[in-house]
């Protein structure tokens, strides 16, 4: 799984710019602003995208987005070079090819698919179309970051549910937290930036306790990463519970994530609810040509190879950080989560001076995403130094 370098095919000249450059003593004060923002903005978290790594000559890598260590598979590539002509048209607003495709892939209807820029568009259709002003929307913490943001700047209230000890999903504690004005459930599953998974018979008996009014999002962005044997028949609670959605993206395994899009499978009238607050035009031409050639048959098999690599790489490095004294989380992700509350911030730094920059939560913990078998290296290098020194 070494780092795979490839020519890029489609090269674009740059003119030289002819715009004057303006120093901060040459530009004209700025109007005073007396605009009203909402005051929900005051309090929205803003949201940290996993930090690139520095430019200055040292050989680092990046596991701190959890993006996929290879490229676009072929089929991909040759898709995305034929489409880009068209691209002084606007794209199909309704995406009808990928969502045939993806419905003849979920046993539904096409017009069950909702399409948008990621998951994690998806979910903010999904809040904007559940969730009034002092809703409230139940979630596990620490999970994926977007949700209270999402939340947030929708008007809705945030449900914070603290993981177990074991860092997984406490479902009998958000069966408690579901009141009246409860609209929305998000189930990350593996969740990030854990990853535990559910099973199947943990989300059944969990949906038994959901009054069939609120709505429950299995957000299943790192489903492809989950060992066969164990992973939850999602499809069958899908078609058993009409207040379920299931959310997928391409931006992980599939290896498109510099394209942004994924999708939710929902029950016809959620479904024609996502499609109503959806932003018009909002998967680009190239987005949904690269995801259709993900799900061509050679790519599929190309992709279900890389995901049992990783899989593999994920087993090796947990047990090799195991060996070396660390407690880590049965992840079924394509990450590994290290508990070390408030030195977080310090093993990241430590990490990034040694060539790997990773993702620290706050006094939560620190995320390693499973990248090239170089980095993953690296990790293991790192973490063994940290146990020397700490």
């Amino acid at each position: 799984m070494g780092t795979v370098s490839h020519p890029n095919p489609l090269h674009c000249v740059q003119a030289p710019s002819t715009l004057a450059t303006v120093t901060p003593a040459d530009a004209a004060p700025s109007p005073r602003e007396t605009i009203r923002i909402r005051p929900a903005l005051d309090a929205l978290p803003a949201y940290v995208p996993g930090r690139p790594p520095a430019d200055d000559g040292i050989q680092r890598y990046k596991a701190s987005s959890n993006e996929s260590p290879f490229p676009p598979v072929q089929a991909v590539r040759d898709a995305l070079v034929a489409a880009i002509d068209g691209l002084n048209r606007y794209p199909d607003m309704g995406a009808r090819a990928l969502r045939e495709a993806l419905g003849a892939e979920h046993g539904v209807d096409p017009a069950q698919i909702a399409v948008s820029t990621g998951s994690v568009a998806v979910t903010g259709d999904l809040v904007r179309a559940l969730v009034d002003a002092g809703d409230e929307v139940v979630f596990p913490w620490r999970s994926f970051e977007a949700y209270p943001i999402l939340v947030g700047m929708h008007g809705g209230t945030s449900v914070r549910v603290p993981l177990t000890a074991e860092h997984a999903l406490d479902l009998d504690a958000m069966a408690a937290a579901v009141t009246d004005r409860t609209r929305l459930i998000l189930l990350c599953s593996p969740n990030n930036p854990t990853g535990p998974a559910l099973t199947t018979e943990q989300i059944e008996s969990f949906l038994a306790r959901v009054p069939e009014d609120v709505v429950v999002a299995i957000d299943e962005a790192y489903r492809e990463f989950v060992d066969p044997e164990v992973a939850p028949d999602t499809a069958r609670l899908f078609a058993e519970h009409a207040n379920t959605v299931l959310l997928r993206t391409f931006s992980k395994i599939h290896g498109i994530a510099g394209l942004r899009i994924g999708y939710a499978v929902a029950h016809p009238r959620l479904a024609r609810a996502l499609t109503q607050v959806a932003m018009p035009f909002g998967a680009a031409s190239l987005a949904q040509t690269g995801a259709l050639a993900c799900l061509q048959p050679a790519a599929r098999a190309e992709l279900a190879e890389r995901a049992a690599a990783l899989r593999a790489e994920r087993r090796r490095v947990i047990e090799a950080l195991r060996a070396q004294g660390w407690e880590v989380p049965d992840s079924q992700g394509n990450f590994v989560f290290l508990d070390l509350r408030e030195r977080s911030g310090e093993f990241a730094d430590f990490a990034d001076a040694r060539g790997l920059v990773v993702r620290a939560y706050g006094d939560d913990g620190v995320r390693v995403t499973i990248a090239e078998t170089e980095a993953n290296d690296r990790l293991l290098e790192i973490a063994a130094a940290w146990r020397e020194l700490s």
